[in-house]
């Protein structure tokens, strides 16, 4: 029996609505990959183990038991976005467990981001039957708070963070799966070491079908344009701070703006 090196040999930690959802779609494809059984509410679907949030209280034993692939030598997969801004000590810990994991973080336009996040907790308190558009008033500023768009948007920190213990990351432009996807996904391909002449025709023909995927999806809500330019200041020095770390560069949002 293969000796296991991680609990977790595959880590994405967002960004959320950074498209993580179709990339672990993409990545279950390969058989070399594993998702763990869908065990929600515990968990999220297949996809967000959710065990330094949610699940940590549970204790590394069942972490182990959930995320253990029936032939050990696939590698485990946890794309869980809020494990971005875990504390440190937290990060430390994932690293002791999973000394080899390859750590994999996607980067959003901000204001997109931002925009995309709002829109999916309307979503969560209003149900699909609300039609009035997003404005500047308490609900707002009330949803600025539940989708923590502070956390969840310092993409920079919360890199740094995480390169003080994995200083492999690989960092995606969420626009590169809409603008070049093919080119995208040999890059994760490579970076995990996944060979895709190892895919069987099933699973090559499901792959062909996420590929042609529309991935910039968006939730059917109107917003003023005040919200847009208040987000817009909001966000700046994060789409400035990307260009600084990382030589990034966004478009989703002036699109946005322009709209």
């Amino acid at each position: 029996m293969t000796q296991r090196t991680n609990i977790t040999d595959i880590l994405c930690i967002g960004c959320q609505k950074g498209s993580t959802s179709w990339l672990h779609s993409v990545l279950a494809c390969h058989p070399d990959t594993y998702s763990f059984p869908n065990s929600a509410p515990v968990t999220s679907t297949d996809k967000e183990a959710h065990f330094w949030d949610w699940n940590h209280h549970r204790g590394i034993d069942w972490y182990r038991n959930l995320m253990a692939p029936p032939q050990p030598e696939r590698r485990a997969m946890d794309f869980t976005p809020e494990y971005a801004f875990l504390p440190d000590h937290k990060i430390a810990e994932c690293k002791a467990l999973n000394p080899t994991a390859k750590v994999i973080y996607i980067l959003r336009d901000p204001l997109a981001r931002a925009v995309s996040a709002l829109k999916m907790h309307m979503l969560w308190r209003f149900g699909r039957e609300h039609d009035q558009p997003l404005r500047l008033d308490d609900t707002f500023f009330e949803l600025i708070k539940k989708a923590r768009l502070d956390p969840h948007g310092g993409f920079v920190r919360n890199w740094t963070n995480w390169n003080r213990h994995y200083d492999d990351i690989l960092v995606l432009n969420y626009e590169d799966f809409h603008n070049d996807r093919a080119a995208s996904v040999a890059r994760v391909m490579a970076y995990l070491e996944l060979d895709p002449a190892r895919m069987d025709a099933n699973q090559r023909a499901r792959l062909d079908g996420l590929m042609q995927r529309r991935v910039w999806e968006s939730a059917p809500f109107a917003i003023d344009r005040s919200v847009l330019l208040f987000l817009h200041g909001y966000t700046w020095r994060t789409r400035d701070a990307v260009a600084d770390a990382f030589g990034m560069t966004f478009s989703e949002g002036a699109e946005l703006l322009e709209g």
